[in-house]
C-alpha cells in the first residue's frame, strides 16, 4: 500500500479556478468536485439545525472510509512528546460542549458571491489545548497544521490532502476536536470519527476526518492554505487567510418567494459574526431601516435571533436585513459575500366575507 501523501504533496503551480453552478430547484451548489451545499434548511426556524439539513462540502471526492476502532490521531512536529492517540484515548481527555454557527465561506476565488450556507450546531469533543498539553509544544512552535484523512485530485492537481493552519495561540484557545454533532456521533460526511471545529471561523478551517496535527514554526505552502481561501479585506492591500466569520444575517420568516396575508407580519431570522451581533435593522421596500428586536448572544458563538412585526400592504414587497457586530462591522449593501440579505414576498389581501 502506498504511503499517504504528506502535507506538501501535490503543490499547485497556479491559481485553481472553481466554477459554481446553482441549482435553484434543490438549493445546492456544484463545483465539479464532490461538493454539494444545501443553502436553505427545510426547518429554518429552529435554533439548532437538524443534522439531516446541514450542508456538505468535500474538496477531494467522497468521504474516506474510516473506522474509529482502527483510526488514530498523530501529533508531531515541534513537540516534546510525539503522540498517536486512538479514539478511546481521545474520549478519555476532558470533554467540552458548545453551540456555534457553522458557515461555508463559498467559492474561494469568487469571494464576493454570497452563498449563506449556514447552520447552527451543538458540538462535543476535546479542547485542542488538552491534546497539545500532552504533546508539549516546543518554544519555537508558532503554527498548528490540521490535516484530514481525505486525499485526492483537485482541479488538475493530484495527490492532495486537505490541510489548514492556524496560529498556535488562537488554535489552542478556541479549537475543539469534535466527535459529536447535535448529540449524535459524527456522520461520515461530517468528519467521522473526529474533526476540528474552529467556532468563530468559516467552515473551511474546521478540518474533517482529522488524522494529523503538526506544530511548526511557519505556515505550510499548500493549495488550501496559501493559494486558496485568501482575500484582501476592505482598506487593506495584502491577502490574508480566510478565518474569522464576517458579520451577516439572514431572513428566514417569511420564506423567500412566499405569499403571506396582508397586514401584520412577523419578519424574523438569525444574525451571526465572529463576535457578538449588537443590532439588526430591517427595511421593507424603499422605507427607512427599522431596528429589530435582537436576542443577546450567550457564552457560545451561536447565532442570534431577530424579529420585527410590520404591516404589509397588499402587493409585492422586497425585505432586507442588515447586522452590525461589536467590532463595528456593518453588512455592506452590495458587492461582498456578506452583503445584506433580501427576500421577496407577496402580501395577499384577505377575502371579504360575503363578497362576490
Amino acid at each position: 500500500m502506498a504511503d499517504r501523501p504528506g502535507p506538501f504533496s501535490g503543490r499547485c503551480q497556479s491559481l485553481l479556478v472553481l466554477s459554481i453552478a446553482h441549482d435553484g430547484k434543490n438549493g445546492t451548489f456544484d463545483t465539479g468536485a464532490r461538493h454539494m451545499i444545501r443553502t436553505d434548511p427545510e426547518t429554518p426556524d429552529l435554533f439548532l439545525t437538524p443534522v439531516d439539513e446541514v450542508f456538505v462540502r468535500n474538496h477531494l471526492g467522497p468521504h474516506p472510509r474510516l473506522d474509529r476502532a482502527t483510526w488514530s490521531l498523530t501529533v508531531e512536529g515541534l513537540v516534546e512528546r510525539p503522540l498517536r492517540l486512538d479514539f478511546p484515548a481521545v474520549q478519555a481527555l476532558p470533554q467540552v460542549r458548545l453551540t456555534a454557527v457553522h458557515e461555508c465561506f463559498g467559492n474561494p476565488l469568487r469571494p464576493t458571491v454570497p452563498t449563506r450556507a449556514v447552520t447552527n450546531l451543538e458540538w462535543a469533543g476535546v479542547p485542542l489545548a488538552a491534546v497539545l498539553e500532552l504533546a508539549g509544544p516546543l518554544p519555537q512552535a508558532r503554527h498548528v497544521w490540521l490535516e484530514g484523512a481525505d486525499t485526492g485530485d483537485f482541479a488538475g492537481e493530484s495527490g492532495l490532502s486537505y490541510l489548514k493552519d492556524l496560529p498556535l495561540d488562537q488554535a489552542s484557545s478556541e479549537v475543539v476536536l469534535a466527535h459529536t454533532m447535535n448529540g449524535e456521533p459524527l456522520r461520515p460526511d461530517h468528519g467521522y470519527p473526529l474533526r476540528a471545529v474552529a467556532p468563530r471561523m468559516f467552515g473551511t478551517n474546521s478540518v474533517k476526518w482529522l488524522s494529523r496535527i503538526v506544530l511548526a514554526a511557519d505556515r505550510p505552502d499548500h493549495v488550501f492554505t496559501t493559494r486558496l481561501y485568501t482575500r484582501v479585506l476592505p482598506g487593506e492591500y495584502e491577502a490574508r487567510p480566510v478565518r474569522e466569520k464576517d458579520v451577516s444575517s439572514k431572513l428566514l420568516t417569511p420564506g423567500d418567494g412566499s405569499s403571506v396575508p396582508a397586514g401584520s407580519c412577523e419578519l424574523a431570522g438569525y444574525a451571526w459574526s465572529s463576535t457578538e451581533v449588537t443590532s439588526v435593522e430591517i427595511a421593507v421596500d424603499d422605507a427607512d431601516w427599522q431596528p429589530a428586536t435582537l436576542d443577546r448572544r450567550g457564552p457560545d458563538p451561536a447565532w442570534q435571533r431577530f424579529r420585527l412585526r410590520h404591516d404589509l400592504a397588499p402587493g409585492p414587497h422586497r425585505i432586507r436585513c442588515r447586522a452590525t457586530d461589536s467590532a463595528g462591522r456593518v453588512q455592506p449593501l452590495t458587492g461582498d459575500r456578506n452583503a445584506v440579505h433580501e427576500i421577496h414576498v407577496l402580501a395577499e389581501p384577505s377575502a371579504i366575507p360575503g363578497g362576490h
